[in-house]
């Protein structure tokens, strides 16, 4: 049987993570000199509650160590698991993918550990068509193949809607890729975003799987209209909702919402 382990930076949604047994390795979120395991004991409501519109928290994120991958390995092993695979955020952004490899080592059965060269719910993506893989009987070499597949395939488009937005500025709509954020759209309010995205993911492919995100509950009700748009869009065949964790919020900020998405064959 094969484990899936992954790190908190995914984001992945509950629902995803009960429905394939995920194992959940937290990173560390300092916010203003105070410790906390994403996930574990800092939930994402009370992060964004330390922001106001006078002054924003100081955050810093650290990947999970060895001793977290070997307790998680631990648990899958406790399960049943002969194999596991790991997933996670990108190398050239975070020490995540060595410390798993680190913990690895030590385990007498096979780790295959992905580095899937993404971040954020680009991670969870991976996870998510990985998992449905070994659901229809893939290997742990061919699960690895599909979640180091998925990654160049994935797309996503966001929003930030702040309390002091000149409304009659309009919104940018941004994708985000390693290291940079571009602008691919402009919008003249919230409702032209949700329908931007939504048109923008009708033409992402076929088949597609999407999840939408925000991430201060000022952010939820795009959220919601963005889902339900996306209902109407026939390629569209599954939606899970996330949020935005500290350790993506911490570089974004409050406010954001939008989707990632990725095609299934």
């Amino acid at each position: 049987m094969i484990g899936l382990c992954t790190d908190s930076n995914a984001l992945l949604p509950p629902s995803l993570v009960a429905a394939f047994g995920v194992e959940v390795v937290p990173l560390t979120i300092t916010v203003d000199d105070v410790d906390y395991l994403e996930g574990v004991d800092l939930d994402v409501d009370s992060f964004y509650a330390a922001y106001n519109a006078d002054q924003w928290p100081q955050v810093h994120v650290a990947a999970p160590s060895a001793g977290q991958f070997a307790a998680a390995y631990d648990d899958l092993l406790a399960r049943g698991c002969t194999e596991i695979l790991s997933i996670h955020v990108c190398s050239k952004t975070s020490a995540t993918v060595n410390a798993a490899r680190l913990a690895a080592r030590g385990l007498q059965v096979p780790v295959r550990v992905v580095d899937t060269g993404t971040a954020g719910f680009g991670v969870g993506c991976c996870v998510w068509q990985a998992a449905a893989a070994i659901a229809a009987g893939a290997t742990l070499e061919q699960a690895a193949a599909v979640a180091e597949a998925v990654a160049p395939t994935i797309g996503n488009v966001f929003v930030i809607d702040q309390p002091d937005r000149d409304e009659d500025a309009g919104l940018d709509v941004c994708t985000w890729r390693p290291g940079a954020v571009d602008n691919v759209g402009h919008v003249e309010g919230l409702l032209d975003a949700v329908h931007w995205m939504a048109s923008w993911t009708a033409h992402r492919g076929a088949d597609l799987r999407v999840g939408v995100g925000h991430s201060s509950a000022a952010s939820a009700g795009i959220a919601v209209a963005l889902e339900a748009s996306l209902s109407e869009v026939a390629n569209v065949l599954e939606v899970v909702r996330f949020r935005i964790a500290p350790s993506v919020g911490a570089f974004s900020g409050p406010g954001v919402a939008g989707l990632f998405v990725f095609p299934t064959r």
